[in-house]
């Protein structure tokens, strides 16, 4: 008993010792194996290395992938004297090489000894393809996000069951989604049957997009005749949710220039119309909040990276600050001599505009100057078919902001009511006590403020130049024109409305001439409705 239990313990061992082995054989023929056609890409036809790219990728070895990213961006070399190939690094005047299976260095050799095997786009598709079915497997959510997006953009029949394994596995709502829009495009390319292939355009239409169109219509040129019908039914249905699409898409690009249009006006519905002055340095200020994020930025970069993503929320107390001084220096040396004398203000507003410009090109330069965009206003995401930018939602946010506590500054603060009752009727406001002049210059000084603010947000998505304010100055004066001089309201309806007339204009008439029938519109509103959409009331303006 004892001797049959040592001998059955004896052939366990013997087997698993042979399944061991024969693991490891497999696993080095399999090596050699992608060796060997890796090695193949260095003299291989397109055709063949395209054929060699798709095997690489059934194999399933996420080792090859690092070989298929340097053929795509042209870095795999192949040695002449042996025909092996390598990636490479520089080491000198010569270079180092480097397996492209195991990354273990293989040695140096002169340049002259090297050629680089060369790509195409049709073999870049192929590895695209590849590279993706390798990595849908991967326990990474970013990185199987991104090999179901490249298989999307680059579809082949060959990728269709790397696809239907990573599906049938895939637990993430997003990933597969995308993978069931790759499925659906890689089966149009397959041999599968009519049914599938119907099934797939119904997946492609209610995927929807121009480049469902352009997969639909490339499709149609190698489809049965049987399929036509669908194909062609599919694309009218696309085009036509385009058209809202392209609707809906026009309105958020309008409401995104009607927010840069409202901050780069509200400031200025003050000085213009509640003072009554043509400021015509109201751009710079515009300017001056951008070049002071400029400054904050670069010493944020130079001393304390870590705050970088804080970078706005420090500019913006600092452009508050250096435009609401700038502009209490402007009201208080030059404005308050010229009250009541509207031409004799334009003038000297221009001429402070260029000395500020000057003095911005003599400290800064002339060149565009840049202003980064920390991570929480980088990037877009996807909405109802809209693509939607952070930097503009979070414009469109601080605008409304700044809109609504000024109306809250404005109707529920000592100031503000000494505001309105100075601009309501100033002689009766000055016989109440109240210091006009310092209501002035501090009305002023808010107005160029408000303009500082809409330079910190303008610099997230313009240049930021000494150019600047020009951009904006006149915008913001029809804004004010259009909305009703001196009313916050009529500002915010004038900012989006022209905006959103703008983005509709631009794809028939063109940017120019689209600014060109908007100035035209509102001369003619104007002549209806002098005092705008909503008028200041007040006895001093019936007056």
């Amino acid at each position: 008993m004892f001797y049959r239990l040592i001998f059955a313990a004896f052939r366990i061992f013997f087997v698993c010792l042979s399944l061991a082995l024969s693991l490891l054989a497999t696993k080095a023929f399999a090596a050699d194996d992608l060796k060997a056609m890796v090695n193949a890409l260095g003299t291989a036809s397109f055709a063949q290395a395209e054929e060699l790219v798709n095997n690489l990728g059934k194999s399933g070895d996420p080792n090859v992938v690092p070989a298929l990213e340097a053929l795509s961006e042209g870095d795999l070399f192949v040695r002449k004297s042996d025909g092996q190939v390598f990636l490479t690094k520089r080491a000198g005047s010569k270079l180092e090489l480097i397996d492209p299976l195991t990354g273990a260095s293989a040695g140096e050799e002169a340049k002259s000894a090297l050629s680089k095997v060369k790509v195409n786009n049709s073999l870049r598709r192929a590895i695209r393809a590849a590279i993706g079915g390798l990595t849908l497997m991967s326990p990474d959510r970013t990185v199987r996000l991104q090999a179901a997006q490249s298989i999307l953009k680059a579809p082949s029949a060959d990728s269709l069951e790397a696809v239907e394994t990573a599906l049938a596995a895939e637990q993430d709502a997003e990933i597969k989604g995308v993978l069931e829009s790759a499925r659906a495009v890689a089966l149009l390319s397959s041999d599968r049957s009519l049914d599938d292939k119907k099934a797939a355009i119904e997946v492609i239409k209610e995927r929807g997009g121009r480049d469902s169109i352009s997969i639909l219509m490339t499709a149609a040129n190698s489809a049965d005749e049987a399929l036509r019908p669908d194909i062609d039914a599919a694309i009218t249905s696309i085009e036509n949710s385009l058209v809202f699409a392209d609707a809906a898409q026009n309105v958020w690009y309008g409401l995104s220039l009607g927010s840069v249009l409202l901050l780069a006006a509200i400031g200025l519905a003050i000085t213009f119309g509640v003072m009554g002055i043509i400021n015509m340095a109201h751009g710079e200020m515009v300017m001056l909040g951008a070049y002071s994020t400029f400054v904050v930025q670069n010493i944020i970069r130079t001393s304390y990276p870590e705050l970088f993503d804080w970078s706005l929320a420090i500019a913006l107390p600092v452009a508050i600050l250096v435009t609401g001084a700038v502009g209490l220096v402007i009201e208080r040396g030059v404005i308050r001599f010229l009250y009541g004398r509207p031409l004799e203000t334009l003038l000297a507003t221009w001429g402070i505009s260029l000395i500020l410009q000057q003095a911005v090109r003599t400290i800064f330069g002339p060149t565009n100057q840049e202003v980064g965009n920390p991570s929480w206003m980088s990037g877009a995401f996807e909405l109802g078919g809209l693509t939607i930018t952070w930097n503009r939602m979070w414009i469109i946010v601080f605008s409304l902001s700044v809109f609504f506590a000024l109306l809250f500054l404005l109707k529920r603060s000592a100031f503000g009511l000494q505001m309105r009752a100075v601009t309501q009727n100033r002689r009766m406001a000055s016989s109440m006590g109240i210091r006009t002049p310092w209501v002035d210059a501090f009305t002023f000084a808010l107005g160029s403020s408000i303009a500082g603010m809409a330079g910190v947000a303008l610099s997230q998505i313009d240049n930021v130049s000494p150019n600047l304010g020009q951009s904006y100055i006149i915008d913001s004066f029809m804004v004010v024109v259009f909305g009703g001089v001196g009313n916050l309201w009529g500002t915010l309806v004038g900012a989006f409305t022209l905006g959103i007339v703008n983005k509709f204009l631009e794809p028939y008439a063109g940017a120019v001439l689209g600014k060109i029938l908007v100035l035209v519109l509102i001369i003619l509103f104007i002549q209806k409705r002098p005092r705008g959409l909503f008028a200041l009331k007040g006895r001093a303006v019936e007056a």
